[in-house]
């Protein structure tokens, strides 16, 4: 039975009323965007534009390869300056399209609209694959692979990731709020998909008007159920989504249809919904521009190949110098050191701050209090784990279950000793799903 929280988790301070209450604004571009080729999980992309063509808002200019893979629209019309290696969020170079924008925004629509009950399963995924539609909440798995799944007939519910417990950020809570209509479309798509399944949205408690909102739009959809969910970090990560929802568990070798689920968030629903009810590929996304270091707060519509540096002028620039940079959220994060980086599918925040409290801290010996196991969502003792891959015990590491972390982050939040637990864990994990690879 759904418990509607899961073992574990911490509350850290959430600073979302930063910008959780101001209307998404949409933002400029700017005049030159970048398009990395590798904006997801899976085969990079091709590009099919070369130096010197025009393009237009809606024109493929990459093509997926292979089935885990996921093509790339341009967002603005203009030129196409260069296909070069550039620098993106994580600190390494990408092959890129870069795009000059003429400002002039001309359209190519390619897709064919028809209603949604006149399409067939194929159609609708193979719809999905052609938008370059990605898992939008920090994974990039393309949305198609996730849906092709090898019984649609077993799967029992499409989960609804409303929960958006990182601090800081609140572009899913200000799309719920503004497209409450358009997700249920949307989530109808899936219900399609998965003839058998019941649709549970889950919304963490503290978004009251949200779950008020989706109770009265669903009363008369006997498919689709809305759940507050209690509110904890990380109630979004999709292992405990799923158990809190359905009190259903599955570890790290499992996908979430092998306990009869699906699970997408709320961006990603919306851009099947843009896709299947409008004809229009994936050329936006939602990115929360905050931190007590921004001028003005607020969550933005970007198209995507926008530069990070643009959408802070957007915001106003800073008020104050910031101490850290973060694309995401403080949890789960990366640390930038470069702005002149492009927004892709799976941005999601700019997060400026003035402190930066992980660099002032001084680790000390482990003191063995418990309160990294009790904080751990997955039943691990990361102290333990983090030792084990100080030491290179890899053989230790793995029989201690150190492949069932999530790295969100909790251990390392409530270290009284300060260790960098979730960094040392998350290097050996790298480790082992690197020799797995291969």
């Amino acid at each position: 039975m759904a418990s509607l929280t899961f073992r574990g988790g911490i509350h850290p301070f959430d600073g979302k009323d930063m910008s959780k209450n101001i209307p998404i604004k949409e933002a400029n571009p700017g005049s030159i965007l970048v398009y990395p080729l590798s904006q997801h999980i899976g085969a990079p992309c091709v590009p099919i534009v070369k130096k010197g063509d025009n393009v237009f808002v809606g024109q493929k200019i990459a093509e997926a390869q292979g089935f885990v893979s996921s093509p790339i629209y341009s967002s603005v019309s203009g030129v196409v300056k260069d296909i070069v290696n550039h620098r993106v969020l994580t600190g390494g170079e990408v092959q890129s399209i870069v795009i000059e924008n003429n400002e002039l925004y001309e359209e190519a629509w390619g897709f064919e609209v028809k209603p949604l009950e006149d399409m067939s399963n194929q159609e609708i995924l193979d719809r999905i694959k052609e938008a370059g539609i990605v898992g939008m909440g920090g994974a990039g798995f393309p949305t198609h692979v996730k849906l092709s799944v090898k019984d649609p007939h077993k799967i029992d519910y499409v989960i609804v990731n409303g929960a958006e417990c990182e601090p800081y950020l609140t572009s899913d809570y200000r799309k719920m709020v503004e497209e409450p209509e358009g997700l249920i479309d949307g989530l109808k798509v899936y219900l399609k998909l998965f003839p058998n399944a019941l649709a549970i949205i889950g919304i963490e408690d503290n978004k009251a008007d949200c779950i008020k909102v989706f109770k009265a739009l669903t009363k008369e959809e006997p498919r689709i159920t809305v759940k507050a969910l209690k509110t904890k970090f990380p109630q979004g990560s999709e292992r405990h989504l799923i158990y809190a929802t359905t009190g259903r568990s599955l570890n790290s070798t499992m996908l979430p249809a092998d306990v009869g689920c699906v699970v997408n968030n709320v961006d990603t629903i919306l851009a099947v919904r843009t896709a299947i009810y409008d004809g229009k590929p994936l050329l936006y996304r939602i990115v929360t521009v905050t931190g007590n270091c921004i001028k003005n707060p607020r969550n933005f519509k970007v198209r995507i190949g926008t530069l990070y540096s643009q959408l802070l002028n957007e915001a106003g620039g800073f008020k104050k110098d910031p101490a850290k940079i973060i694309s995401g959220g403080p949890m789960m994060g990366f640390g930038m050191f470069d702005l002149d980086v492009p927004i892709t599918k799976t941005a999601s925040a700019l997060l400026c701050l003035s402190k930066d409290d992980v660099s002032e801290m001084e680790p000390t010996a482990c003191i063995n209090c418990g309160k990294c196991a009790q904080a751990c969502p997955s039943g691990l003792i990361p102290g333990r784990l983090s030792d084990h891959a100080d030491n290179f015990n890899e053989e230790a590491f793995v029989k201690d279950h150190g492949m069932e972390c999530v790295e969100c982050g909790s251990c390392s939040y409530v270290c009284p000793a300060k260790k960098p637990l979730t960094q040392n864990i998350k290097s050996m994990r790298k480790i082992q799903l690197s020799k797995k690879k291969k």
